[in-house]
């Protein structure tokens, strides 16, 4: 069974930094590309990147230069490190993965910037 778990939630100045981790399990971790989204109240769900297998990262315009994606495979965890935070960076995040047939998500977590 694939399970998703993101951590790293709560308040957060403008302008401040934050780091996300989402932690894995059920997949071969070192594998498998994983996403980071992002859902506001009222929009929808929005990739802010993703890494592959192999460490490559690619970005939301959005996000690009403050946010980073990294990954530990020994621990089986992604992790989102934001920087220079807005008011506008408030959403549920949620991390993603997929296999052949299936694609996961995690249960999200919340923050929000004061």
């Amino acid at each position: 069974q694939v399970q998703l778990v993101e951590s790293g939630g709560g308040l957060v100045q403008a302008g401040g930094s934050l780091r996300l981790s989402c932690a894995a399990s059920g997949i071969i971790f070192p594998f498998n590309a994983m996403r980071w989204y992002r859902q506001a109240p009222g929009n929808q769900r929005e990739l802010v990147g993703g890494i592959t297998s192999g460490g490559i990262t690619n970005y939301a315009d959005s996000v690009k230069g403050r946010f980073t994606i990294s990954r530990d495979n020994a621990k089986n965890t992604v992790y989102l490190q934001m920087n220079s935070l807005k008011p506008e960076d408030t959403a549920v995040y949620y991390c993603s993965t997929s296999t052949t047939f299936n694609e996961y998500w995690g249960q999200g977590t919340t923050w929000e910037v004061t």
